[in-house]
């Protein structure tokens, strides 16, 4: 079981599990580990840094600068920029180490730290358990790492300026200017709060912004993509035709249309897929997601006759789906949405201008393209089990038996999804349907009988 990593990084509270002593630690055997990987072609390995706007960030920067340079890697230091910018800027600059701090959407006392590959992608798992053993061997002072001296000692280098890079970046990838559309964005007083006004500003759009104040500790708070209620406020209120809320870290897109209406992660996915395959650049006619997606996304691309390809939970898997064989656009309900042709993870301002020029281009209200599928009600219910039931509930008869009940009643209009948890003993429970009273009797009585059996 890894001791560091989780699924998307490193985390804990600032300064209480995540301390600078474990940042500089990450940074020397992050930086050893990932730069036998890379090739320098005899110059020194160069890593890049980007942070949330967490008050923790500086002292976990300065202390992953101290590791980097401590082992010979240059360092940039990007300020503050949304994940994906990072990802993309390593691959401008041509940087062997990527390395974001954020917590993503955990509230402002938690943040973590995330590497990126010279490719820009997620640290392969074998890698990451190469970096822990490393940790463990200095925790155990027996620290294999040499320490360079005189010239050889890392430093912090200047490049041009790494936010216009990232502005630049994504200016073009819109292929047309947003003038006449008025937007709503809320920067959840994250990465993104200088970013996305100026990108909408340059591509002409009237901009009006919400929680873009950060002050270190308003990350996160009561705004972003998972507390959109101001979003919809702001939009009646300034009658704009869309609003656009990111995360923490702005890896994640959630829209409101000119209703106050909140547009998921499941419809933008599919709008943008339909408008992809009516470009002929959706590759293999295929649309990446996750099993939570919603029933009613099954349904719609169906009637598109848009392909789904599905996977477990996480964009981990989605990006490992998608590269495998190619495809063009995969996410998740929650708004991480990979637009693979741009960029190598998700990116909420890239999808966040996507899903604009497309609204623009269809001159259509946003409530219009938002009826592209009906979300059907999920009721989620979690059963506590004993550990050992968590990957062979399905071997109980009397379980099996309910499940194929619960699917032949619901006769296609519906479907059952159960899944252990990752970090507790619970099974859970969750269950999709028309009728939201009925599928709450079912996941509950479902949920009841898997804690009686398995306990």
């Amino acid at each position: 079981m890894r001791k560091y990593f989780g699924t998307d990084g490193v985390r804990g509270i600032a300064n209480e599990e995540l301390t600078p002593t474990l940042a500089y630690k990450l940074a020397r055997a992050g930086g050893y580990i990932i730069s036998k990987y890379s090739h320098h072609d005899g110059q020194k390995p160069l890593a890049i840094i980007g942070t949330d706007t967490r008050i923790s960030k500086d002292t976990l920067k300065y202390a992953l600068m101290a590791g980097f340079t401590s082992v010979g890697i240059d360092v940039i230091d990007a300020g503050i920029v949304p994940t994906p910018a990072v990802a993309y800027l390593t691959r401008f600059f041509k940087a062997d180490i990527g390395t974001v701090i954020s917590a993503s959407h955990n509230p402002m006392e938690y943040n973590g730290i995330k590497f990126f590959n010279s490719q820009g992608f997620k640290l392969a798992d074998a890698i990451e358990e190469e970096i822990e053993d490393l940790i463990e061997q200095m925790e155990n002072k027996k620290d294999i790492i040499n320490s360079p001296t005189h010239n050889a000692i890392g430093r912090l280098v200047k490049r041009e300026n790494p936010k216009e890079a990232y502005i630049d970046f994504l200016q073009k990838t819109v292929n047309t200017d947003l003038k006449g559309l008025k937007v709503v964005l809320d920067t959840s007083n994250g990465a993104a709060y200088k970013i996305a006004p100026e990108v909408f500003k340059r591509l002409k759009a009237t901009v009006h912004t919400i929680a873009d104040k950060p002050n270190g500790l308003n990350i996160n708070w009561d705004c972003g993509s998972t507390h959109p209620q101001n979003l919809q406020k702001a939009v009646l209120q300034q009658k704009a035709d869309i609003g656009l809320a990111y995360d923490g870290d702005s890896d994640r897109l959630i829209a409101v249309d000119e209703k106050g209406e909140i547009v998921d992660g499941d419809k933008i996915m599919l709008i943008c897929a339909k408008h992809l395959k009516e470009q002929d650049k959706l590759k293999d006619n295929k649309l990446v997601v996750t099993v939570m997606s919603n029933l009613g996304l099954h349904i719609s691309a169906k009637q598109n006759d848009i392909d789904l390809s599905i996977t477990g939970v996480g964009d981990r898997y989605v990006l490992e789906e998608m590269l495998k064989c190619g495809y063009s656009i995969g996410g998740e309900q929650s708004g991480h949405i990979i637009f693979l042709d741009y960029n190598t993870t998700g990116d909420g301002i890239l999808s966040s201008l996507i899903l604009s020029s497309i609204l623009k281009q269809s001159k259509k209200k946003m409530s219009e393209l938002a009826k592209i599928m009906d979300i059907y009600p999920q009721v989620l219910v979690n059963a506590k089990v004993d550990n050992k039931f968590k990957q062979t509930y399905m071997e109980i008869p009397e379980i099996a038996q309910k499940i194929k009940q619960i699917e032949e009643d619901m006769a296609q209009e519906g479907r059952v999804l159960i899944r252990p948890s990752g970090t507790e003993p619970l099974v859970r429970v969750m269950i999709e349907g028309k009728d939201e009273d009925k599928i709450t009797t079912m996941a509950n009585e479902l949920a009841q009988l898997i804690s009686e059996k398995c306990k």
